[in-house]
């Protein structure tokens, strides 16, 4: 969705989530595009299949538990939780129910924006 850049957008996880394909295997719909923002809900069922991106990508989470894999580490996580991950580090979200679902956005240049410190 291309958004006009002089308005205000609200989207709400049940929106969101009745976007989602109700098969074929694709998890996510797009809420946001806005120059170097990408903002997708994202509701992986049973196994999360992901690749590393080539952009900075930053997760909060909906609602689920779970442990979620981040290059070498295993961290939990659970509603309310904010997770980052560099652009090109392998991630996977594990151990999750039927019910879990995240905030994604995407953002800044490929290749992320190595060398910023948190």
């Amino acid at each position: 969705m291309t958004t006009d850049p002089n308005r205000a957008f609200r989207f709400t996880a049940a929106e969101m989530q009745a976007r989602l394909p109700a098969s074929g295997g694709r998890r996510f719909a797009i809420a946001l595009e806005r120059g170097e923002l990408l903002v997708e809900f994202y509701a992986p069922q049973q196994i999360d299949h992901q690749k590393p991106h080539d952009r900075d990508e930053c997760y909060v989470v909906v609602r689920g538990e779970g442990r979620f894999v981040m290059g070498d580490e295993t961290v939990p996580f659970q509603p309310g939780d904010f997770l980052f991950v560099p652009a090109g580090m392998p991630h996977r979200f594990e151990d999750f129910g039927d019910d879990m679902a995240a905030w994604v956005m995407f953002y800044g240049p490929k290749d992320g924006l190595a060398g910023n410190r948190l």
